[in-house]
C-alpha cells in the first residue's frame, strides 16, 4: 500500500471551519506565546471539538510549548475521532493491518492522518521518556508502511534501543556471556 497515494481526496484542512472557529485559530497564531493564544484555541476546541484542523492547531500549540502530556491527549483524541470516521475500533491497540488496509481503501487521507497521529504520539512519548509506550504506537503505525513512507524506521530504532536500555536499567544487566 502506497501511503503517499492520496490524490483526489480532500485533506483534513480542506474541510471548512465555522467562521468564529477560523477567527479563533487565526487569533491564536497572531498571539502565539501568550495566554490569549491558548484561550483562543481552547474556545475553538469547545466550538468544534471534532474538527481535525482544530485538533492539529491545539496539538501543535502544546507540542511547541513543550507541553507533551497535553499534546498526547490531543493526539489520542484525534486518533479516536479518525478511527470512528473510518469505522475502526477507536482503541488503536486493537487495530490490525487488515483493518488499516480496509480503511485506506475508504480514505487514504484519513488513514494516513491516523498513522501520522500514532507516529506523533510515539514521538511525544519518547520525549516524555516512555519508550515502551512509544514503541507500541510506532509499531502499530508501521503495520502497513512497507516502504517507510511515514519515516518511521529511525523512530522505531530509537524507541527499540531506548526501551531495551530502560528494561536493562530496570532489571539490571542479566546478560550472561558464554565463554570468557
Amino acid at each position: 500500500m502506497d501511503l503517499l497515494d492520496f490524490t483526489g481526496e480532500d485533506m483534513y484542512f480542506d474541510q471548512p471551519l465555522p467562521a468564529e472557529v477560523d477567527a479563533l485559530i487565526t487569533a491564536a497564531a497572531e498571539h502565539y506565546g501568550t495566554e490569549t493564544a491558548e484561550q483562543s484555541l481552547m474556545r475553538a476546541y469547545f466550538l468544534a471539538p471534532e474538527h481535525l484542523s482544530v485538533l492539529v492547531a491545539l496539538y501543535r500549540f502544546f507540542y511547541y510549548r513543550q507541553r507533551y502530556a497535553e499534546a498526547l491527549t490531543v493526539a489520542d483524541r484525534a486518533i479516536a475521532l479518525v478511527a470512528r470516521e473510518l469505522a475502526l475500533d477507536p482503541d488503536w491497540r486493537n487495530l490490525e493491518a487488515a483493518d488499516l488496509k480496509r480503511a485506506a481503501s475508504e480514505s487514504m487521507v484519513l488513514t494516513r492522518f491516523l498513522l501520522l497521529a500514532l507516529k506523533g504520539a510515539g514521538f511525544l512519548l519518547m520525549r516524555m521518556e516512555q519508550p515502551a509506550a512509544a514503541l507500541e504506537r510506532l509499531e502499530k503505525a508501521a503495520l502497513v508502511d512497507d516502504s517507510d513512507r511515514l519515516g518511521l524506521t529511525d523512530l522505531l530504532d530509537w524507541a527499540r534501543r531506548a526501551a531495551t536500555e530502560a528494561e536493562i536499567d530496570r532489571h539490571g544487566d542479566n546478560v550472561h556471556y558464554i565463554g570468557r
